[in-house]
């Protein structure tokens, strides 16, 4: 069986306050976007499963992966049999994309079709979230409003059918503790449900990621690059998650394109929403 696991942007990004186990209460929206990995299952042929990584490189052993951890959890569960699993890495890593939380939500989706296991999607999303914040999210897969870690989540009303989305990605990472480390949690003064509701062309001012003043301060290029995207005319702009992605939301192809091509330093994803 093969699945496609996709990437998510955020908008808006309020981190709420500090929680006593260490984490942060956030609210944000996630939103799914077409730029995917590709993951293939089958049966393992010597009776162990295996992960094979191909793509952009991984950097961590098989086990720590969150595609293995997906499996081991469901095995522990179900008495699952061996598979071996192929993951074609094409989102950026560490780029506030949400890619390894995506592969392993899908493997939990795959592996429930595969053997019939009947797991619901609440189940299945709860057993996501213990893998990881974001990893919930990509049980539904469709725009959610998240609160809390950002595993509760409800349906939310945003509509980007038909715009150009391009994705900015810098030869620089960020580091997603320490950008928490530098964030003074505060209460939300904006209704983001009402405000991705609204025309895109209104966010622009209103709906705000709380990580980009400090990492801007830290890394000044992705400051630049929100800039640059906004006078290439975007609609509207912003950095994902913790970065170190900035994306911008254009309302034409052809002035999306023309904005990639100046961004000869960076990687740059042009995708119909």
């Amino acid at each position: 069986m093969i699945t496609f696991p996709n990437a998510k942007i955020n908008l808006g990004l309020n981190i709420v306050e500090r929680r006593p186990d260490g984490y942060h209460n956030i609210e944000t929206v996630f939103f799914p976007i077409p730029l995917t990995d590709v993951l293939e299952i089958v049966p393992a042929r010597d009776g162990e499963t295996t992960l094979s990584c191909y793509g952009n490189k991984v950097d961590c052993p098989p086990e720590k992966n969150l595609v293995m951890k997906a499996y081991r959890l469901l095995q522990e569960r179900y008495s699952l049999p061996p598979v071996a699993m192929h993951l074609y890495k094409h989102i950026p890593d560490g780029a506030g994309l949400g890619g390894g939380s995506s592969d392993a939500a899908h493997v939990l989706v795959m592996l429930n079709r595969m053997f019939d296991l009947g797991i619901a999607d609440a189940n299945m999303a709860a057993m996501a979230a213990t893998l990881g914040a974001d990893c919930a999210f990509f049980i539904y897969n469709r725009p959610m409003m998240a609160i809390g870690i950002g595993d509760v989540l409800s349906p939310v009303d945003v509509d980007l059918k038909g715009k150009t989305l391009l994705l900015v990605k810098p030869p620089v990472g960020v580091d997603t503790r320490t950008a928490y480390s530098r964030v003074v949690p505060a209460p939300s003064t904006m209704d983001l449900a009402r405000l991705v509701a609204q025309p895109v062309e209104t966010w622009d001012g209103l709906l705000v990621n709380d990580f980009e003043p400090s990492v801007f301060a830290a890394l000044p290029q992705l400051w630049l690059i929100k800039a640059r995207l906004m006078d290439a005319g975007a609609q509207y702009a912003a950095m994902s998650g913790s970065g170190s992605t900035v994306f911008g939301i254009f309302n034409s192809d052809n002035l999306a394109e023309a904005a990639a091509d100046t961004f000869t330093d960076c990687a740059t994803f042009v995708l119909q929403l």
